[in-house]
């Protein structure tokens, strides 16, 4: 199983035509238009998963700079998701919350 990151979509691409597409190459197991979770708006971009290795290289080959619905896509192997955190968000701070700049301050 091969999973394909799609980028670059126009808001109006459905999964049905990204399944037209892929499945020209060879065997779709899921297609899945990645929408925003508050709004349900598409996000532009979405994820294949082909069955078979060789068929989604060569579909990757062939739609990456290819054009749907007015937009050129970016198209490649998706990595896979990374453990741990990214940083940022609660907590990210020193808790040294009295100092204001002094020596070996960073915040």
């Amino acid at each position: 199983m091969t999973n394909i990151f799609v980028g670059n979509l126009s808001y109006q691409t459905t999964q049905d035509d990204l399944q037209a597409a892929f499945s020209a190459y060879g065997g779709v197991e899921r297609v899945s238009v990645v929408t925003d979770r508050d709004t349900g708006q598409p996000r532009g971009f979405a994820f294949v998963e082909m069955t078979e290795a060789e068929a989604a290289q060569t579909a990757i080959a062939q739609l990456n700079g290819a054009e749907l619905h007015g937009r050129t896509l970016n198209v490649n192997e998706a990595r896979p998701k990374t453990s741990g955190g990214g940083g940022g968000g609660y907590g990210a701070r020193r808790s040294d919350s009295g100092s204001r700049g002094g020596r070996g301050s960073r915040w």
